[in-house]
Formats: structure tokens, C-alpha cells, sequence
């Protein structure tokens, strides 16, 4: 369907990257990028075990944007109260959470007119694992944690 040059609406059809690294490789491949400094910070989530977690900004605005996975979990989305804001009109106001339980960390679709993806899947609710690219919107992030599960 052809759009009218007065049309004042547009529809965004995403779909995710085609993958040439494994989610580790996208992981190893964004810290051999930062400075010492940086990459030493990312290291010590990567060597904990387990208790401690972040989610790193790796293509999209605020690219190099960290942010600190707490017990309590973290809310992704629009609304200026997430705790991961991203602002863009591809991502919805309350659009995911990372929560944190006893076996691991999950990501949750918080019912997002988009979608939540996950290594190039459309998730509902998945196990994350250190090196997953979390893909919301036109935002790709990449989850870090020292402790790693067995495939989702």
C-alpha cells in the first residue's frame, strides 16, 4: 500500500539483525572496543558469581550506557520512571523488566506493541545468560552477568 505524502502517521516494521557472531562473540567483539578502565568494571560482573548483573547499551542512542541489575530487578521502557529509559516511539512506556530470582535473571515482555528479542527471538519470558543481545526497539543491549546457564 502506497503512502499519501500527507499521511502524518507511519508504520514501523522491525525485525531483528541477522546474527555473525554468537551472543558471546558480540560481548567479547564490544568489550575489546572500551578503554581499560571501562572493560575492567564490565570484568568484575563477568567474574562474580552470579549476585551482581548489568545491562550495557551497545548500538542505539546512549550507546555505552550502562546500567546496574539489582536484586530487585529493573524496569526497561519509555516511561521516564524505568529504570532503563529508552526514548524512542519503537519502544512502549512499561516494555520489559529483568528480574532477578534463585536460579538466574529472566527477561519479561511487559505486553510491548513491539516485542522483546532475545538473540534474534521474539520472547515472552526467557532465562538470560551472559552475552545475550537483548534487542527492544531500535535499541541493542547486551546482558552481563558472572553466572552462566545452560542454553534457554
Amino acid at each position: 500500500m502506497e503512502q499519501s505524502p500527507n499521511e502524518l502517521t507511519t508504520t514501523l516494521h522491525l525485525s531483528p539483525r541477522e546474527f555473525n557472531l554468537s551472543p558471546a562473540g558480540i560481548l567479547e567483539e564490544y568489550l575489546a572496543s572500551l578503554e581499560v578502565s571501562d572493560r575492567s568494571v564490565i570484568e568484575e560482573i563477568q567474574s562474580s558469581d552470579g549476585d551482581k548483573a548489568m545491562v550495557l547499551i551497545h548500538r542505539g542512542e546512549n550507546k555505552g550506557s550502562r546500567y546496574l541489575v539489582t536484586k530487585d530487578g529493573i524496569t526497561i521502557g519509555r516511561s521516564t520512571t524505568s529504570g532503563i529509559f529508552l526514548d524512542d516511539v519503537t519502544v512502549s512506556r512499561a516494555h520489559a523488566a529483568i528480574e532477578k530470582s534463585d536460579t538466574g535473571y529472566y527477561l519479561r515482555d511487559s505486553g510491548s506493541l513491539n516485542g522483546t528479542y532475545v538473540n534474534s527471538t521474539s520472547i515472552n519470558e526467557v532465562e538470560l545468560r551472559s552475552g545475550d543481545e537483548i534487542q527492544i526497539g531500535k535499541f541493542h543491549l547486551l546482558f552481563v552477568t558472572g553466572r552462566t546457564s545452560e542454553k534457554h
